[in-house]
């Protein structure tokens, strides 16, 4: 990535060729795919509890199940994509992924549903990695924010249009729709890929496949032991056993990890204390803010009878706050600081998910959209700061390894924030499911006061964040765009 002077002192980027240009538009598309399929989902799981004869309290398997995927996956996309090529790999990619879409469209069961969308995980965990090596790979470093930019901008329409598209399909055709219209976009990008995508490939080192299991079963052991008494009918010694599994698991990679310059993760990223807090914080904040995705669609269907397409509608707030809050985060930060803003972002977001549930019981509908506009911008400031420190202070060699590592775990924090928000559901949840009943509306706001709890909890994490005069800057997109910006920097 370009420094401020480089960038100032630099001449228009000539354009790039029309090959670059088509590469680079089919990498956006498998952005696209994977963000809109993250958030497609979650309006549609009450109408597929009902078509598949389930409890719809108990449908966060099926977006457990893609997510922890992907971050088990994640560690091995870029390995693959260097030694066998990132046209195969991100073809690959493209056909798990429309084959799980599928699969999952021609589900009958809740257990067929969840393994098909871990075929779908597979592809999607590919995907993003994939495409962010591929774009390293086709333009010349100077250009490679310009063209993050043009690849990312479909990944931030995806969760715009993901609800909303997802209640419309639901309410007037059926829930397999949210599946089967990834088939005939699949097959265009498959096809554009073979005949456009370069074969790019480099050395590697040897996998670390043993630390790979490791991290693995420990993840994937953790997450099914919060949703085994329910979800999978365990019993409490096997629940027993699986926790223990899982943090041996994670013990032993410790182990294998010291020392070991060939480890998947080093533990010399630990050193940087920065990455250390900002890591331990993402975990525990991304905790509580995956739950929100999945619980605000379910609250407005089940609790407020609100049709599928029009709880959809009532998502669209949070993206746009979310991406106008990026326009003026360094701005903040800034004038803040980083501990000053992520503990103010944390306490600000766990307050506003507590009002939110009361503001919709109490009949305030209007206030609806704008508690969630602030919601998603208060949730952007808190996942823009968390990266940013824990990243910024990495020596250079550790960076790229530092930042898989955070991929991981925001993934897995993801997935344990759906599965936990499915125990509290199901322990505040009475035995029929009436929408709009006294019961109901008391299990959802019992389940949002320990949800603002748990958002709340990092705010502990984040006051241990040291103090740092540096400033971020900020540089003019217009001009920068062009190749000739002067970076201005705020005070």
């Amino acid at each position: 990535m370009t420094s401020p002077s480089e960038i100032t002192d630099a001449k228009p980027p000539a354009p790039l060729p029309p090959s670059v240009r088509w590469q680079l538009w089919i990498v956006a598309f498998g952005f696209f795919m994977q963000a809109l399929d993250t958030t497609i989902v979650n309006t549609a799981l009450p109408s597929m509890a009902a078509s598949l004869g389930e409890n719809p309290l108990h449908m966060h398997s099926v977006v457990v199940a893609y997510v922890l995927t992907v971050a088990v996956m994640l560690p091995a996309s870029g390995w693959l994509a260097d030694r066998v090529g990132v046209k195969w790999v991100f073809f690959s990619a493209i056909v798990l992924f429309t084959l799980g879409s599928l699969l999952c469209a021609q589900s009958s069961s809740l257990q067929t549903l969840v393994m098909s969308r871990v075929v779908q995980g597979i592809g999607g965990a590919m995907m993003v990695p994939v495409g962010r090596l591929t774009v390293l790979k086709i333009v010349p470093r100077s250009e490679y924010m310009a063209a993050m930019t043009m690849v990312t901008l479909p990944g931030q329409i995806g969760p715009l249009l993901g609800p909303a598209l997802g209640g419309f399909l639901v309410e007037y055709a059926s829930w397999h729709w949210i599946f089967l219209i990834n088939l005939p976009v699949g097959l265009a990008g498959c096809i554009a890929t073979l005949m456009i995508m370069p074969n790019y490939q480099m050395q590697t080192r040897r996998f670390d496949i043993r630390g790979f299991v490791m991290l693995a079963v420990g993840m994937a052991t953790l997450t099914l032991a919060l949703d085994g008494s329910r979800g999978l009918g365990l019993s409490s010694w096997q629940l027993v056993l699986l926790v223990a599994v899982g943090i041996a698991s994670l013990g032993v990679y410790w182990l294998h990890a010291r020392g070991n310059l060939s480890a998947l993760f080093s533990l010399r990223l630990f050193h940087t204390p920065t990455f250390k807090i900002g890591l331990i914080g993402s975990f525990l904040g991304r905790i509580g803010s995956g739950m929100l995705p999945f619980m605000t669609p379910v609250f407005l269907q089940l609790g407020m009878g609100f049709t599928p397409f029009n709880a959809g509608l009532m998502m669209v707030p949070m993206v746009l706050g979310s991406m106008g809050m990026k326009r003026i985060v360094v701005r903040l930060v800034n004038k803040l600081g980083y501990r000053q803003a992520l503990v103010t972002a944390t306490l600000l977001l766990a307050l506003i998910t507590l009002i939110f549930p009361f503001v919709a019981i109490y009949g305030a509908f209007w206030m609806i959209p704008v508690i969630l506009f602030f919601q998603g911008m208060v949730n952007s400031l808190r996942f823009s700061s968390m990266n940013t420190l824990t990243l910024k202070d990495l020596p250079s060699r550790l960076a790229s390894s530092g930042n898989s590592l955070l991929s991981m775990v925001m993934q897995l924090s993801m997935s344990l924030g759906v599965s936990i928000v499915g125990i509290f559901l199901g322990l505040f949840a009475h035995q029929h499911v009436i929408a709009g009943s006294n019961g109901m509306h008391n299990t959802f706001i019992y389940s949002y006061l320990c949800i603002s709890l748990v958002i709340a909890l990092p705010a502990w994490v984040f006051l241990h964040v040291p103090e740092d005069g540096r400033k971020q800057t900020l540089t003019d997109r217009r001009h920068a765009q062009a190749g000739s910006s002067d970076p201005m920097r705020k005070s």
